[in-house]
């Protein structure tokens, strides 16, 4: 497929990640002797414990009213390499009435930028995060939603992303957070549901995998994934030079974070370090457009992807080396211009060889975009039938 367009580029790569640029600039915690000591305090917390929490407020739409409460949380996690971090998020909690355990979906974003402004909770108040259309479909039913901002995203530091483990353990921390918060007044037993697509996709395959070993804790009754970009290697061949190819610097940017002994910035040219240096402050909207089109080789002196310790970082990432322990609803574009679908049915070829439970939808019309939201009112019903408790054999 050939587009020629930076408009073009800057739809389908802004829509691919879900969310819509917002308007203002997190601050971030200077480093003081009170840093130091949150610091402290975030250390000997338990991962999903809240470090603080303040009043927000859930809009899909500017202005649009909706029937909840919303909270923006700081709560620990922990990063790849297994030390505590704070990462930043939202609960947000129809306010109906209901009680008694009430269903909580822990839900990762698509590609929003690696900018601390992108994150999903600062557009949520305004109305500016494009994915809050499909979490709304979640609002209306009853449930209650966490949505991570992933680490380093409205947190000190570059954001890590598509670094696997770091995002799956944000997403699961996020579901305890939203527990342990007081005033959402959720349980110890609400059965949790996992969500996400495109980078979410990658986020929640890796919350299904670590649940058993990180959170046996949470309730998990199944996990809806989709676009899942399982194999960063292939994804990374995929894009380069093509419209989509300022996801591969940003992941750059990502995996530099995660694991700083890579060294991004030893292997770029000056246009590579403008370029990542432009990045670091951009949205997908903007990101897309200044990263489209541009090949690795262009960027750089020498191509890290070449070097066995990128390419082990990346193999690190890699989705379907463990089986989920609930069930899972995956699907994929067949003609997914970002992510190709070879990859994604690797993921399904991987966990089926792993007796985990599948169930498997090809979406044979249509290509990235399209694909989360045709198959989303299905990937919700699939969740709800998984909070009604009804089986589900997959198609393995």
């Amino acid at each position: 497929m050939h587009v020629r367009t930076s408009f073009r580029a800057l739809a389908l790569v802004a829509a691919a990640g879900l969310s819509a640029a917002t308007l203002t600039t997190a601050a971030h915690a200077e480093d003081t002797g009170a840093g130091k000591d949150a610091r402290a305090r975030v250390a000997a917390a338990a991962p999903g414990d809240v470090v603080s929490s303040e009043p927000s407020a859930f809009h899909p739409l500017p202005g649009q009213p909706t029937n909840t409460k919303a909270w923006k949380i700081h709560y620990r996690s922990t990063t790849a390499k297994g030390t505590p971090n704070t990462v930043s998020g939202t609960v947000i909690v129809p306010q109906d009435g209901r009680t008694g355990p009430r269903p909580l979906v822990t839900y990762a974003v698509g590609t929003v930028g690696v900018g601390d402004h992108c994150a999903p909770s600062a557009g949520f108040p305004r109305g500016t995060t494009m994915e809050a259309n499909l979490i709304q479909q979640l609002t209306l039913r009853g449930w209650a939603v966490a949505v991570t901002d992933y680490e380093g995203l409205g947190t000190p530091g570059d954001h890590t992303y598509t670094v696997g483990r770091s995002a799956g353990h944000a997403v699961l921390d996020a579901a305890r957070a939203a527990i342990r918060l007081p005033e959402a007044g959720l349980s110890k037993d609400s059965p949790v549901g996992i969500m996400g697509y495109s980078q979410g996709g990658q986020a929640t395959s890796w919350a299904a995998e670590l649940h058993g070993s990180y959170a046996p804790d949470l309730k998990v009754k199944g996990t809806a994934t989709g676009g899942v970009p399982g194999d960063l290697m292939k994804v990374a061949a995929f894009n380069d030079g093509s419209y989509g190819s300022g996801l591969i610097f940003m992941a750059a940017i990502g995996q530099n974070a995660a694991y700083p002994e890579l060294k991004l910035e030893s292997y770029l040219n000056p246009a590579g370090k403008a370029l990542i240096g432009a990045l670091r402050n951009s949205c997908v909207a903007d990101g897309a457009v200044l990263g489209s089109f541009k090949r690795i080789k262009d960027m750089t002196t020498k191509n890290p992807l070449d070097q066995p310790d990128w390419q082990q970082r990346l193999r690190d990432s890699q989705v379907g080396t463990r089986a989920p322990d609930a069930p899972v609803y995956l699907y994929h574009a067949l003609a997914d211009e970002l992510i190709p679908y070879g990859v994604g049915k690797q993921v399904r070829t991987d966990w089926c060889a792993r007796n985990a439970n599948v169930e498997w939808h090809t979406i044979l019309l249509g290509e990235h975009v399209s694909g989360v939201i045709t198959q989303s009112p299905l990937a919700v019903q699939w969740l709800a039938e998984r909070f009604a408790g009804k089986a589900t054999k997959g198609n393995c």
